[in-house]
């Protein structure tokens, strides 16, 4: 018999125990996938072309408190800003959803495009857009999911502000990170207020990276000691910003994740040493017969690394296969975009495998090295 084909042969000797031994580490290692992949998908920050150009400024009290319009002019003037929009969340509700999971903005047609310039729409679509106060473009995911098309009324209830809007659809965009969303002309918002001389934020475009970090520095100062101080910020620290009023979702995914691994590893050690704790008395024959301790550690060892990695394969392969193939965003109701199971997620994952495999080798392997072959023969007697 091969050393292989032995150590293969203990690890099925009990094949109930060692399917479940496996199963219990596939179930773990599938969670810990699905927690990372999860943690991923919201904190992910934006890295399209346009991003690390593009600042938020928003109200320094609350994201909830308004800008007054009037600030644009100032901020216009800031050297280093090469376009700045209006960007008002107007929260509306879409026929009747309990959840709109598309979000709705007011801006400046025209700056958007300079400001959002990853943002693609068709130049007939772009110019209708621009010509019509009362019309909107609708991002490409959210067009193709509620089976709308160019010319159609978006008629959507007003949550945040006491206003309905009846908007026509002038065209779509696609390009950007998230092609959901509906963009539609300040103006008409104004109007439907009844004059009103406020904004949610600015949207700012630097003129180039290396002035981005003077452009922040300026909108901050300049505002400050005002009645309406702003919070300039670049579009990945205003995301991690917003996804942070929610907790902290990396200490409590990283915390759950710390205790599926431990509880893991014990589940395996224990496993482990009732394995070899009845292969004592043969474990004593090798020895008797001249095998050396660091060769029956070997044995331990591969017979552990052997059945946490298959688990590893089974857990976080089936959830690479599975997060692959089905529509997260249609089961997420558009909550989740991506939900993708990268290859630095595979490789924290078999990694965590290959260390369980070790470490729950070495509590089994100290016991057998501390056993006599004498006491080994008279084990289970």
């Amino acid at each position: 018999m091969t050393l292989p084909g032995f150590v293969l042969r203990n690890a099925l000797r009990n094949k109930r125990r060692a399917l479940l031994s496996t199963l219990s580490v596939a179930a773990s290692l599938f969670l810990l996938v699905l927690l990372q992949t999860l943690q991923r998908e919201f904190t992910l920050p934006p890295e399209d072309v346009g991003a690390s150009l593009r600042i938020a400024v928003r109200n320094k009290v609350s994201l909830g408190m308004p800008l007054p319009a009037r600030q644009r002019p100032i901020i216009e003037r800031i050297p280093g800003i090469a376009a700045v929009t209006p960007f008002t969340f107007f929260g509306g509700r879409f026929r009747d959803e309990a959840f709109t999971p598309f979000a709705q903005f007011a801006v400046d047609p025209v700056a958007f495009t300079n400001v959002f310039v990853d943002a693609r729409v068709e130049a007939g679509q772009l110019a209708d857009w621009l010509a019509d106060h009362r019309s909107c473009i609708v991002g490409r995911d959210t067009l193709e999911r509620y089976g709308l098309s160019v010319g159609e009324r978006l008629r959507l209830t007003g949550t945040f502000y006491p206003v309905d809007l009846d908007l026509r659809i002038a065209g779509s965009y696609s390009g950007t990170l998230d092609d959901r969303s509906v963009f539609f002309h300040h103006r008409h918002l104004d109007e439907m207020l009844g004059g009103s001389e406020t904004v949610g934020t600015w949207w700012v475009r630097a003129a180039s990276a290396e002035v981005a970090p003077e452009v922040i520095s300026t909108l901050n100062a300049t505002f400050a000691n005002t009645s309406a101080e702003v919070r300039a910020e670049t579009e990945s620290a205003f995301q991690m910003g917003f996804v942070s009023m929610w907790g902290n979702i990396k200490l409590l995914i990283g915390s759950i994740s710390g205790v599926v691994v431990f509880t893991l590893l014990l589940v395996a050690v224990s496993t482990m040493s009732m394995a070899i704790r009845e292969r004592f008395r043969e474990l004593a024959i090798l020895k008797a017969l001249g095998y050396r301790r660091r060769e029956l550690f070997g044995f331990i060892l591969a017979e552990s690394f052997g059945l946490s990695m298959l688990g590893a394969l089974l857990g976080a392969g089936g959830a690479f296969l599975l997060f692959q193939s089905i529509d997260i965003q249609k089961l997420s109701g558009g909550m989740m975009l991506y939900f993708e199971v990268t290859p630095r997620i595979l490789a924290m994952a078999f990694t965590v495998a290959a260390a369980l495999g070790i470490l729950a080798s070495i509590p089994p392997a100290l016991a057998v090295a501390r056993t006599s072959v004498v006491e080994g023969l008279r084990t289970l007697d």
